[in-house]
């Protein structure tokens, strides 16, 4: 359902992230989350989306109408074409920031007594966390780059997540991409179990 991109290189290419984006739209992954420790992608998120938009016409030719993206940008504002994927540009202020700022509110709700300490749970942590305000939590997160590390991706979200490492985002195939989808079905999740 959700498929984080991380990109730990330091090298970023919106070209090659596009096709990443577009590939998942075509095997109907309703999620999409591209995090780079740099924040590069978030703030050049037109640049990015204008690329997603060209590799979609590429990729995709005239079947594209079928595979629309909704760009959900941290500040309510984007292209909002209709809607069957939706993609979500994080950097690290979405991370642990987040956690640190929901805890915040959830203290204020607190001394204003409109909450009690008894009420905090995971689900009261879910509904105070901005970063990812209506997507599920990651079932897959492809890594790319040689850090052995998500770089703060999320970290609250991605306690059940599938963490694949792959070498770089640069040049990837179709192929790389479809063999870690496919790794990730063989995959049996266990839950600590």
């Amino acid at each position: 359902v959700h498929v984080g991109l991380v990109v730990t290189e330091e090298e970023t290419s919106y070209a090659d992230m596009a096709s990443l984006v577009v590939w998942c739209m075509a095997v109907g992954i309703s999620y999409v989350s591209v995090y780079d420790h740099n924040g590069i992608f978030k703030r050049n998120n037109s640049r990015l989306m204008d690329e997603i938009l060209k590799q979609q016409q590429e990729l995709l030719g005239l079947d594209c109408s079928k595979y629309a993206v909704e760009f959900a940008n941290q500040d309510k504002t984007g292209q909002v074409l209709n809607c069957q994927s939706t993609l979500k540009v994080l950097s690290p202020e979405d991370g642990k920031a987040d956690i640190v700022k929901a805890a915040q509110n959830f203290c204020q709700l607190v001394a204003q007594q409109q909450r009690t300490h008894s009420d905090l749970d995971v689900n009261m942590l879910d509904n105070l966390l901005s970063s990812t305000n209506g997507f599920p939590d990651p079932d897959l997160v492809l890594k790319f780059g040689p850090v052995d590390s998500t770089l703060g991706f999320l970290p609250w979200h991605i306690r059940l997540t599938e963490i694949i490492s792959l070498p770089s985002h640069l040049n990837i195939s179709y192929e790389d991409f479809f063999s870690a989808l496919h790794h990730y079905a063989a995959c049996e999740q266990r839950w600590g179990k």
